[in-house]
């Protein structure tokens, strides 16, 4: 398969936690790319994600969003652009339910208007950034990327709307697509109102940590390192048209992942505060990852239980980063 090469990246919602982190590993691996971030900044995009190489040459920050069609064709006509990696994403489940507008603005219509971008400037490469969300539940076995897409949450239903505006330009326009579907990313960087964040900075303050319900909800954990190799190879190598579920078959309930942090942390059970579960809590996430293993060879290159303790410390090490976002929380 010919590996695909680019000249300049356009990184949307570099400033986020998964965002933030690709664009380290890129910088790293490709310093001949240039990459610009175009982030909104809104409360979890956080330019302190990225501030040891804001100097570097081959970056460069622009402050937007993705919705603005002005300053997006902008953008694109002023800079030879070459591949587009669309992290910009509202993505948090509770939020969406709260508020399920903001969500099918940013994550359907901002998806649109990169596409026109991309389709009008011949762009080599959309690689749309999705989730194993947009599957639903499953009890027994694990989804296939040709599965149907059932999602449960205003969230979820925005990440499989914005896909089916990204298949369409495909089928339609011959417009250059890629998806991935990732399980639950972890490691530096994540806001702290997802659950290991939040858990692990509580704790560091002896505060208790809200379990929903039984904790029995099974997520499949992968560090965020290894989506981004994972992205970094179906944007090089992957088939354009295709779907890659990217997971780390690292699949714990979530009272497994909280007794771990408790362990790790010196704490006691009693620091957990069962709270009463989210609507339409999805049980178990899992994502059939042969395709890009087989395809493009893949693997997750760290352990879970070390990356676990890894992500902890950074978070223990580095409370100049937290104690700001959670103020605000």
């Amino acid at each position: 398969m010919e590996e695909r090469t680019f000249k300049t990246l356009l990184v949307t919602g570099g400033a986020g936690f998964i965002g933030s982190n690709f664009i380290h590993y890129i910088i790293r691996k490709y310093p001949e790319y240039k990459v610009i971030n175009l982030d909104k900044l809104t409360y979890a995009g956080n330019l302190e994600n990225l501030r040891d190489i804001e100097n570097n040459p081959s970056y460069r920050f622009i402050k937007g969003d993705i919705c603005n069609r002005e300053l997006v064709d902008e953008l694109f006509k002023y800079n030879k652009i070459d591949a587009v990696i669309n992290f910009a994403a509202e993505s948090h489940v509770d939020r969406s339910i709260v508020d399920p507008g903001v969500f099918i603005q940013t994550d359907v219509y901002g998806v649109y208007v990169l596409l026109e971008a991309v389709k009008k400037y011949k762009t080599k490469v959309f690689l749309q950034i999705s989730t194993d969300e947009v599957y639903g539940s499953i009890e027994k076995g694990s989804f296939k990327e040709d599965d149907p897409l059932r999602p449960n949450s205003p969230y979820s239903a925005s990440k499989a709307g914005a896909e089916m505006i990204v298949r369409s330009f495909y089928k339609t326009y011959g417009t250059p697509i890629l998806i991935t579907r990732t399980s639950n990313n972890f490691g530096p960087y994540q806001y702290p109102e997802k659950l290991i964040p939040l858990f692990v900075t509580n704790l560091i303050d002896d505060k208790k940590v809200p379990l929903y319900g039984d904790g029995m909800n099974v997520r499949d954990w992968i560090y965020v390192e290894d989506n981004c190799i994972a992205i970094d190879l179906v944007l090089h190598k992957g088939k354009i048209g295709e779907v890659y579920n990217i997971g780390a078959g690292n699949e714990k309930p979530n009272i497994w992942i909280t007794k771990k942090l408790l362990e790790i942390l010196g704490k006691p059970e009693s620091m957990i505060e069962p709270v009463e579960d989210r609507p339409g809590h999805d049980r178990r996430y899992s994502v059939d990852c042969t395709k890009i293993k087989t395809e493009l060879g893949w693997s997750p290159q760290n352990n879970f239980e070390e990356a676990l303790e890894k992500t902890v410390l950074w978070y223990v090490n580095n409370e100049w980063w937290w104690r700001p976002l959670k103020e605000k929380l």
